[in-house]
């Protein structure tokens, strides 16, 4: 009878541990996954998923709660608890290394929305679904998937025609990208270079950069970062009447900064001013664009005044081979 008993008793279930990735680049580091791989998980309450890093950019794996709006800043510190049920902000802070790794515990039935503080399109969505609900996908399915996600990033058939720019006219391409819509949120691909990278033009040329890159943020700076990173306005420039910045480069001494400040591709439905004016805004997605664009602009302009080779370089990923160079004749 006891034998009996211990056979028909009500089995524990043990609780799962699951495994994803957060970012996948190149081998060159030119091409950035801006993705949670894969991006949408169906768990059971109790579970945790383990986040690994895999990327040289910095991203963070951030669980907001329902009324609370994304943070202006991407390095707030860790959260204190890695449990998540909807009611506390769970927050990894930066994740900076390959192999870096976070695991958050979900004690609750929900769904729930992932999302990267550096990156506004790189989101994701895990489904908890109470233990006696059969899940849908085993570890192997999204090993799988997240396979399939990373290469169709980084490896877009039609890359070539974007990110291979080699024009000399005086114009480049700040980045390229383009951002994918899923079911649990979005992607995006980020191409982390200057097209071309080197620019030769002319005692008294200018050269105009513009950011073409939908999901990332970028600079063109040369001489030393600016001590205001990483969210700076652009030095040693002034306005030209269409808003966009223009610098006057002549020696350049190895003490002096000109730099762009922050190009992004303008926000359509979002207020522009708190990017650089965050103290005026404590919102950065509930206001509509502004009518007057201010000092934001996806394009900065330097005049060059002196021949010699000019190094110049993105201070969010320069790390990743983000540098270029304008050689001017006389």
């Amino acid at each position: 009878m006891w034998m009996l008993a211990v056979l028909i008793a009500p089995q524990t279930v043990r609780a799962g541990a699951w495994h994803a990735t957060v970012g996948a680049q190149s081998a060159d580091l030119g091409r950035q996954a801006l993705a949670f791989l894969p991006n949408e998980l169906w768990i059971h309450a109790g579970d945790s998923v383990t986040w690994t890093h895999d990327a040289d950019d910095a991203h963070t794996v951030t669980f907001l709660t329902a009324s609370q709006l994304r943070p202006l800043d991407p390095t707030i510190p860790p959260s204190a608890g890695s449990s998540f049920d909807g009611t506390t902000l769970v927050n990894s802070g930066l994740l900076l290394g390959v192999g870096e790794a976070y695991t958050v515990t979900f004690p609750t039935a929900g769904n729930f929305k992932l999302v990267c503080l550096v990156h506004a399109n790189m989101t994701a969505a895990i489904h908890v679904l109470a233990p006696p609900a059969t899940l849908p996908h085993d570890q192997t399915f999204y090993d799988d998937r997240a396979n399939h996600e990373r290469i169709a990033l980084l490896f877009d058939r039609d890359r070539k025609a974007r990110d291979e720019h080699t024009d000399s006219d005086g114009t480049v391409r700040v980045g390229n990208g383009e951002i994918v819509a899923t079911g649990g949120g979005s992607q995006a691909r980020s191409v982390v270079r200057f097209h071309p990278g080197i620019t030769v033009v002319h005692v008294g040329d200018t050269v105009e950069w513009t950011n073409s890159d939908p999901g990332n943020l970028h600079t063109v700076t040369f001489g030393p970062d600016p001590v205001a990173a990483p969210f700076p306005i652009g030095v040693n420039a002034a306005l030209d009447a269409d808003g966009a910045l223009h610098a006057i480069v002549d020696l350049l001494p190895p003490t002096a900064t000109v730099h762009s400040g922050i190009l992004q591709a303008l926000p359509q439905d979002r207020g522009v001013v708190a990017i650089l004016r965050p103290a005026t805004l404590t919102d950065l997605v509930q206001y509509p664009l502004p009518e007057t664009m201010f000092d934001v602009n996806q394009r900065f302009r330097v005049t060059f005044t002196h021949p010699g080779t000019f190094q110049f370089h993105c201070i969010f990923h320069d790390n990743l081979g983000m540098e270029g160079q304008v050689i001017v004749k006389p």
